[in-house]
């Protein structure tokens, strides 16, 4: 019953994320003609501090929303309302803390565009339980439909105020419509109710869950945002608009791909957090399939890398293929990556979750500052991050199998064996590629024919293509 839940889901998931993604390519590619790479490199740094405010107002809260199912009507309503007074609270923190960016970044457009993103900062905030509601109680279709209706608006609107001459404030104004309207229609769909005086009884009778969580989070967060903040500061925001832009291309694949499944596995693999066996077994197939997609959108991204940018983003976009095509060598590792936390959290081990989070950050951490400091380009940059998310992969899968289900790692490296093999022969296809075509079109379609050639017949002399089969018969 489980599976059909899962299929359904992840066939809901996709409606919503792919129609998402057609739309953000073409407003994207709207925007990037109209906006420079100094826009994208300040509405980053902003961004960055705005995020942080968001992962402590989170605490850990949507997700053991999901996992408790033992949790009453009035014990989340308790929870939404200490969410209501935390938001508030790190809103006005947030006001205050733009002043000081301003100084550090010696940039006086902080000061509103703080202020400005503390709304967007609000609202969001507010949004963590009530979307926790939403995936405890599988309501798929809402989020569909909600994540769609959401980004068409908010994208109109901020295409013509960047056409207006707005120019980074556009892209503020896109968190902002954005926030508001996610929490104007996840209020009216789970109705939380806000009350004065609540009981913290039920705020604590989750922590010792949400409490690794939050941690997770956010260790997490300085692990995926330190680059921009150091990028913003010592190297420039032009050019971190440049290196900005490719990560999140290369984000294209990790969050369009795996993040059609990846949402919906833990509310479904936590019906089973007792049976470990029956969520290795299903996520293992998740691992493989994601890891067969993924090596061959990562090297595809690698050899047409400058085809990539230069059809979506324009020629003004130069500066970030070289960045691209490096951090497109993680985009497989990524995929496979973003299903292991929804795993630790349904095996109900969130302590393991953040002491993988913690050695991760290090490993970036320490690649980051390779990069900026001693590299001093966004391209060794690149490279840095590149290879720390890879080592990402190989500390995630190590903890999660040995520690977390307590097996063998043999059995999970004899498991993937054919992945490996498949990885191996699309290297070795893009260091023989031989052809060379000036028409941008033809020359990515090409390079795409010709990796799929190697990448099916490898698939079909391992016997992977089953797991093809089964998506598609899924």
């Amino acid at each position: 019953m489980a599976e059909v839940s899962t299929k359904k889901a992840a066939m809901i998931n996709a409606g919503g994320k792919y129609s998402k993604v057609l739309l953000s390519v073409i407003v994207n590619a709207i925007l990037a003609r109209i906006l420079s790479a100094d826009d994208y490199g300040i509405v980053a740094v902003i961004t960055v501090f705005s995020t942080l405010f968001t992962t402590l107002s989170d605490m850990g809260f949507g997700t053991a929303i999901i996992q408790r199912k033992d949790l009453r009507k009035d014990e989340i309503d308790d929870i939404y309302s200490f969410t209501v007074y935390l938001s508030l609270f790190l809103t006005i923190v947030f006001c205050l803390c733009a002043y000081p960016i301003a100084i550090f970044y010696e940039n006086k457009a902080y000061i509103p565009l703080g202020l400005l993103l503390s709304i967007s900062l609000f609202f969001n905030a507010l949004n963590m339980v009530p979307n926790g509601i939403l995936n405890r109680e599988k309501k798929f279709v809402s989020i569909a439909v909600r994540t769609v209706a959401v980004y068409v608006v908010s994208s109109i609107i901020t295409v013509i105020l960047a056409y207006c001459g707005l120019r980074y404030y556009a892209l503020i104004f896109q968190a902002i419509i954005s926030a508001f309207l996610q929490f104007g229609w996840n209020f009216i769909t789970t109705r939380p109710k806000f009350h004065f005086r609540f009981n913290m009884g039920s705020v604590k009778k989750i922590f010792s869950y949400s409490g690794f969580q939050f941690a997770f989070n956010l260790v997490n967060y300085f692990s995926r945002n330190l680059d921009n903040l150091l990028t913003g500061k010592y190297v420039g925001n032009t050019e971190l608009g440049f290196y900005n832009k490719a990560y999140t291309l290369m984000l294209y694949p990790v969050n369009n791909l795996a993040g059609v499944v990846s949402p919906v596995l833990h509310p479904i693999l936590s019906d089973y957090q007792d049976q470990k066996e029956i969520i290795y077994q299903k996520h293992m197939k998740i691992v493989r399939l994601f890891l067969c997609i993924g090596l061959y959108v990562s090297l595809l991204c690698y050899l047409g890398a400058e085809e990539v940018v230069n059809i979506l983003y324009g020629s003004n976009w130069q500066e970030s293929v070289i960045c691209f095509q490096y951090l497109s060598l993680a985009i497989a590792t990524q995929m496979v990556n973003s299903s292991a936390g929804a795993v630790y959290q349904a095996i109900g081990n969130t302590r393991l979750l953040f002491l993988n989070s913690c050695i991760n950050t290090v490993i970036t951490v320490v690649a980051i500052c390779i990069g900026v400091f001693w590299g001093e380009s966004i391209a060794i940059l690149s490279i840095c991050v590149s290879i720390a998310y890879i080592f990402h992969f190989l500390t995630a899968f190590f903890m999660l199998v040995r520690f977390g289900f307590q097996y063998s790692l043999l059995r999970f490296v004899k498991e993937i064996s054919s992945e490996i093999i498949v990885l191996l022969v699309l290297v070795a296809a893009v260091i023989v590629y031989p052809f060379q075509v000036n028409q941008i079109f033809l020359s990515f379609l090409l390079k795409a024919v010709y990796l799929s050639i190697p990448f099916v017949i490898t698939l079909l002399l391992t016997k992977e293509i089953r797991l093809f089969k089964w998506l598609l018969k899924k």
